[in-house]
């Protein structure tokens, strides 16, 4: 596991996305406290479909692992940060979910599951790694399964800080201790993704949930 900068070479944008968030564990939580549309996010997942054995990838802190958890037969729930995993175990302690500490760009799943879920994860996966991420989804699926997911809309983009000439999207964020880190963020709107969902071989739909927030539903697509 990836723990410092200087183990990080320039262009390895996994490694640097991991160490960003073990740097940011600590303060994670904070933004849930502050994010817009929290409460209506919370109130989307509600309606979404999720049932069944339910892998969640990178989970954080746990703070939709909570949400998934009365809703799940049985949960497993993924990370590549130890420190976030450390979180989640607390925030779920009492319950049979499963953690995994892995780097998802690296990792299969062991079993099948009836629904895949991720919040805020898809704009962090680069174009070069979207139709391998989607084939490992596909494969973790369960016959008549599905991938549900949150994330930001394009316009979220006005608020990030872009970092140029680098090999996949990267903005640079700045931690309350002053650290700057860079993480991989695509901002795809809901009728690029849609396209691009497609093209990959699933039957997808996402919506606007409001100005800045997406959900999306995918199953793949019978004979792709």
């Amino acid at each position: 596991m990836i723990g410092t900068k200087e183990h990080i070479g320039p262009d390895d944008w996994s490694a640097r996305q991991i160490a960003y968030y073990r740097a940011r564990a600590a303060e994670y939580d904070d933004a849930y406290g502050s994010r817009m549309g929290m409460l209506r996010l919370a109130k989307v997942v509600d309606t979404l479909p999720v049932g069944g054995d339910v892998l969640e990838l990178a989970c954080g802190t746990g703070q939709w692992t909570r949400l998934l958890s009365p809703r799940a037969r049985s949960l497993t729930a993924v990370d590549a940060a130890p420190e976030m995993l450390r979180r989640a175990r607390d925030r779920m302690r009492g319950t049979a979910t499963r953690f995994v500490e892995a780097d998802v760009f690296g990792w299969e799943a062991d079993r099948r599951y009836d629904t895949v879920f991720f919040a805020f994860w898809l704009s962090h996966v680069p174009p070069v790694e979207m139709k391998r991420f989607w084939d490992v989804l596909g494969s973790a699926l369960a016959p008549g399964g599905r991938v549900v997911f949150l994330d930001d809309s394009p316009v979220k983009a006005e608020i990030e800080e872009t970092v140029y000439e680098t090999p996949v999207p990267t903005v640079q964020r700045t931690l309350s201790d002053g650290s700057r880190h860079l993480a991989v963020k695509v901002f795809r709107s809901a009728a690029a993704l849609t396209s691009q969902l497609n093209h990959l071989g699933w039957d997808a739909r996402v919506e606007a949930v409001d100005a800045f927030h997406l959900s999306g539903v995918a199953r793949p697509r019978e004979g792709a």
